[in-house]
């Protein structure tokens, strides 16, 4: 079996504890997916525990911006907590889009956690054939 180990993932842990949760003027980053398929480009964000009231989604020219909040759960007086390693707060991520991409018909899909947005690329970035036209005549020069 085949273990993937990142040096980095502990000290990115310990960095986000010391630094407190992201705030809208700090956000903290969020996981990502992009790829294509067909003919859209597919963006997926990892959200689990933020409502989909919490997610904004704007496109000013050619740049995405996710911006999402979790906040704590409401827990009784009775609670003690033992362990919290769930982020909580602020998360954004932004994103330039290529001008093939079509910004006026992004479709936008929360579920189980995931933020899927399917933008379609562009009619004019699409291929196409071009037919070639066979001449008509000859033309001689003669000088």
């Amino acid at each position: 079996m085949l273990m993937r180990t990142d040096p980095f993932r502990e000290l990115d842990r310990l960095t986000q504890q010391l630094m407190g949760p992201g705030t809208w003027s700090r956000p903290s980053a969020m996981p990502m997916d992009a790829y294509r398929e067909g003919d859209e480009y597919v963006v997926a964000f990892d959200l689990p525990g933020v409502s989909a009231e919490a997610i904004d989604i704007d496109v000013e020219r050619n740049m995405l911006t996710v911006k999402a909040e979790r906040r704590p759960v409401a827990k009784a007086d009775d609670v003690q907590m033992e362990l919290s390693e769930r982020p909580l707060g602020a998360f954004s991520r932004q994103i330039v889009l290529a001008d093939t991409l079509d910004t006026e018909h992004i479709k936008a899909d929360y579920d189980a956690g995931v933020l899927t947005l399917r933008i379609p690329i562009a009619e004019r970035a699409k291929p196409r054939k071009i037919s070639v036209g066979i001449g008509t005549g000859r033309k001689e020069i003669s000088g």
